[in-house]
């Protein structure tokens, strides 16, 4: 099992960009397919985007298409979400975990990255 940090949420205004980070450990990080998912105030966690072991399948929400990217680099065991043109509903915790199928998370949860849009 791969264990997961999130990094580089912040405070953005509407219509700012921030870049997430998260660092897998272990060796295996290039094996399992990666996705970004987010939790608002009050809300269930909901998935956001999904990226395959090569970099390929990448899928993403409604919600974030055309405005987030997500990518990875095995040689870092890192995996990215470039997140533009931010809405104030994009406010929520941000976590990274390996996924199954299409969007279904299936490891354990880091302590994620917070990321708050202001209008």
């Amino acid at each position: 099992q791969v264990q997961l940090v999130e990094s580089g949420g912040g405070l953005v205004q509407a219509g700012g960009s921030l870049r997430l980070s998260c660092a897998g450990s272990g060796r295996l990080f290039s094996s399992y397919i990666m996705g970004w998912f987010r939790q608002a105030p009050g809300k269930e966690r909901e998935f956001v985007a999904r990226i395959e072991r090569s970099g390929g399948g990448l899928y993403y929400a409604d919600s974030v298409k055309g405005r987030f990217t997500i990518s990875r680099d095995n040689a870092k065991s890192t995996v990215y979400l470039q997140m533009n043109n931010l809405k104030p509903e994009d406010t929520a915790v941000y976590y990274c975990n390996t996924v199954q199928g299409l969007s279904q998370p299936f490891g354990s949860w880091g302590q994620g990255t917070q990321v708050t849009v202001s209008s």
